[in-house]
């Protein structure tokens, strides 16, 4: 029991110091101090305190290598301490501040990270995900002989994944609560710009679906043209999926609208 308070007594002694002379060095002009201090506390992950240290000598110091430095290491820190916004703009401005930096294809690439690490649950709003595949091609553009290129290609898929699950529920959504032309425009969608996808077939099902029932609720001065649609979006998707549980459903399907056109098309004339 002693010996546990002398050590509490100890480590408190040596955070009271550890405080002042931050508290000190912070309130002083010595630069070399301050440049000293930041990089233990950096090195020793205490990010929020060298931080502070490191913010003073780059408004000293712009254009000078410790300047550049301790610039860096700002968006670091932010990153290290999950604040991915603020380490998003650090980064994102040093390789403009400082274009011709070594340090300049590590920093776009922990730009890009942080959009990543922002990318939210396919649930939700997907900006964050659309703007660091943007910045992950951006950075594979720049730096194509970069040692990043594949894991940047993995996290590219993993993002893509995201928004390809996304919309793959928007159109069972639009589907499940009638909103047919919603589902309609949806799974059109979703078949162009996923055009491997191992959900295309049921995709493609649910379009003729919502097809014929967009065709059913329509206004008589759409009918028909509704129809000639949903029959197409049939005939391709025999062509596509040729063996598909589906088939003899929509046979039957065709086989009513193919009825259905020529009495539309005999009270039309």
């Amino acid at each position: 029991m002693k010996n546990f308070k002398y050590i509490t007594f100890i480590l408190l002694v040596g955070i009271i110091f550890g405080c002042s002379e931050y508290n000190q060095v912070v309130k002083e002009d010595d630069y070399q101090k301050k440049f000293e201090l930041a990089g233990k506390l950096y090195d020793k992950k205490d990010y929020s305190r060298s931080i502070g240290l490191y913010e003073q000598i780059y408004q000293r110091f712009p254009k000078t290598g410790e300047g550049e430095l301790a610039y860096f290491r700002i968006g670091k820190s932010y990153f290290e301490e999950e604040d991915y916004d603020m380490s998003g703009y650090y980064f994102g401005a040093f390789v403009q501040r400082f274009p011709f930096s070594v340090k300049c294809e590590e920093a776009f690439f922990l730009t890009a990270l942080c959009s990543v690490k922002n990318s939210p649950s396919y649930t939700l709003d997907q900006n964050d995900t659309e703007v660091a595949i943007n910045q992950l091609q951006q950075f594979i553009n720049k730096y194509p002989e970069s040692k990043l290129i594949d894991t940047c290609n993995l996290i590219m898929d993993k993002m893509r994944s995201k928004l390809e699950k996304k919309d793959y529920n928007a159109v069972k959504l639009y589907s499940k609560t009638e909103n047919y032309r919603a589902a309609v425009i949806a799974s059109l969608a979703y078949l162009e710009d996923y055009p491997r996808s191992i959900h295309n077939e049921e995709v493609h099902y649910l379009l003729v679906k919502n097809s014929e029932l967009l065709y059913i609720h329509s206004v008589d001065v759409k009918k028909i043209e509704r129809i000639e649609h949903t029959m197409e979006r049939y005939r391709n998707f025999v062509q596509d999926f040729p063996r598909s549980k589906h088939l003899k459903e929509l046979h039957k399907l065709n086989d009513r609208l193919e009825m259905e056109l020529v009495e539309l098309k005999a009270i039309k004339k």
